[in-house]
């Protein structure tokens, strides 16, 4: 059945949209009931307004904690008009049905975001906005709840329509929207609260996200798929605006997620080529140009149809070398009027700008589904420095070191078994996600010489130790003159005996960077 709107309570923080919708309402005979900053706003707009208090016969008290929890106003909500023991109950107590709630709750996440203190955060933790809320979404068979602005558009058109009903498919689909919000917003409480205990892995995690887009489909054409937001306040993909091309696909998100993140990492003008969620090419330059040009150098083959992610500005030198070669996205912290004419040429490929770059060092924490649960770690956000423990009778040179940093930041970016070639703050070759770390060397080599680059005098790094001395062996075949990796094997000294053999400097780290 249709719900007839006699009577609504209005009750927002975000005031957004407000006046036309109450405006629309008031028209229609409605009767309004409002609570403190939204009365007053609805008042000076001329429309008229009853303040709750003066509804149900009771101030506001305890500074305005308790406005709307009175039986008048939840038993106006909760009551089944359909049956007779409600309505009687309604009548005996002198209690009106209220027909429409708009509520959106005090804004907890902003507060929070904008790094308010303790009492302030707690100030702004809505009690009877998400009680009433939950009281009409309950009882969604009499009542309409809304509780988003993009709502009041719906919700006009169908009293337009059906002469100042909302029928039952709509107020299902506002009953499940309304739980959804006070689920996040549950949430979002719950794990700052944790956060305020140091419990960054509490014993109940709550999460929620805001579904920014629905995707053709998933990693295959048979799986369905969506984007979520889950904090709209950092420069990522996930708050990127897309300037252009077609819409971003699982496979789209995926990668240049991973990419972003890898040149994040970088202070220097940085490109990062990916590929299948592993680079095939990274390097820092004196311009964007020459990073990207070094960067393709790498694995031209492999870039076809790949992710750039720059942690520059987008400029017209580096965009007319992008354009010369088939990728599916870029993504970067902006990209310039004449970069963006260059790209626009190329109308599938899709350019999103973040307005910035994120702060690696900021503890974040990663998820990953598993039948029936899912896991849950802190990023890998280790910022890697010069504390390095020689462990070969020759110690590396400035520019070795230098070498190994780089490739080590790179293959904490690389799927595991991970090998990382580099030198001149460029890589040479990339081995990666093979079951034997020897593959991944003997791969990196020869990713190397199918670009022909030179792997003599190149730094290799391994995300995590090594198990054998063979990899050495290989290494000081191809001229590898500094490895740096985590050490911790039962064979670090077979290893360590290698690379003495060959006149390799060898330095361990003490951190393993797996990634799965």
């Amino acid at each position: 059945m249709n719900v007839k709107i006699t009577r609504a309570l209005i009750s927002v923080s975000d005031k957004a949209g407000l006046l036309p919708f109450a405006q629309k309402l008031a028209q229609m005979g409605v009767e309004i009931l409002s609570t403190g900053g939204t009365a007053k706003a609805l008042q000076d707009a001329g429309i008229k307004v009853k303040e709750v208090s003066d509804y149900t016969g009771f101030p506001e008290i305890l500074d305005g904690r308790v406005k709307t929890l009175h039986p008048k106003i939840h038993g106006g909500i909760l009551g089944r008009r359909t049956q007779k023991s409600h309505t009687d109950a309604m009548t005996a107590h002198g209690i009106g049905p209220i027909d429409l709630i708009v509520v959106n709750l005090y804004p907890f996440e902003a507060t929070v975001a904008l790094g308010a203190d303790f009492d302030s955060c707690i100030e702004n933790i809505d009690i009877g906005g998400p009680a009433m809320i939950r009281s009409a979404a309950k009882n969604h068979e009499s009542v309409v709840v809304i509780t988003d602005l993009a709502d009041y558009e719906t919700v006009m058109r169908e009293l337009d329509e059906n002469k100042g009903m909302v029928t039952l498919q709509t107020r299902k689909a506002l009953a499940a929207k309304a739980y959804a919000r006070t689920a996040a917003y549950d949430a979002a409480i719950s794990m700052w609260f944790a956060k305020q205990n140091g419990e960054a892995l509490p014993e109940r995690f709550a999460i929620s996200g805001a579904r920014r887009q629905l995707l053709s489909y998933g990693e295959n054409p048979h799986q369905s798929a969506a984007f979520y937001v889950t904090d709209n306040t950092i420069p990522c993909l996930a708050n990127a605006t897309q300037l252009q091309g077609k819409p971003l696909s699982y496979n789209n998100i995926n990668d240049a997620d991973g990419a972003w993140e890898l040149v994040s990492e970088f202070s220097e003008p940085t490109v990062a080529i990916i590929k299948h969620a592993n680079p095939c090419g990274v390097a820092s330059a004196a311009t964007m140009k020459e990073a990207y040009l070094k960067a393709l150098e790498c694995d031209p083959v492999s870039a076809f149809g790949g992710i750039i992610a720059l942690n520059r500005t987008l400029d017209s030198a580096t965009a007319e070398e992008i354009a010369k070669l088939f990728v599916e996205v870029i993504i970067a912290p902006d990209a310039d009027k004449g970069a963006q004419e260059i790209i626009a040429k190329k109308k599938n490929l899709r350019l999103l700008t973040t307005g910035g770059m994120p702060d690696v060092k900021k503890e974040s924490l990663v998820f990953k589904t598993v039948l029936g649960g899912f896991l849950v770690q802190s990023r890998d956000n280790l910022i890697l420095q010069n504390d390095l423990k020689t462990v070969t009778k020759r110690a590396p040179t400035e520019q070795e070191i230098k070498d190994m940093l780089f490739a080590l930041t790179v293959a904490k970016h690389v799927k595991s078994n991970a090998i990382v070639l580099a030198k001149d703050n460029r890589t040479i070759g990339l081995g990666a996600g093979q079951m034997s770390r020897v593959d991944s060397v003997r791969i990196a080599c020869q990713k190397a010489s199918e670009a022909k680059l030179e792997t003599r005098g190149t730094a290799l790094a391994s995300e995590a130790f090594f198990p054998f001395d063979d990899n050495v062996h290989l290494a000081a075949k191809a001229g590898i003159t500094g490895i740096i990796q985590p050490g911790g094997s039962i064979r670090d000294e077979e290893v360590i005996k290698a690379a003495d053999e060959h006149g390799i400097a060898m330095v361990f780290t003490g951190t393993r960077h797996f990634r799965h």
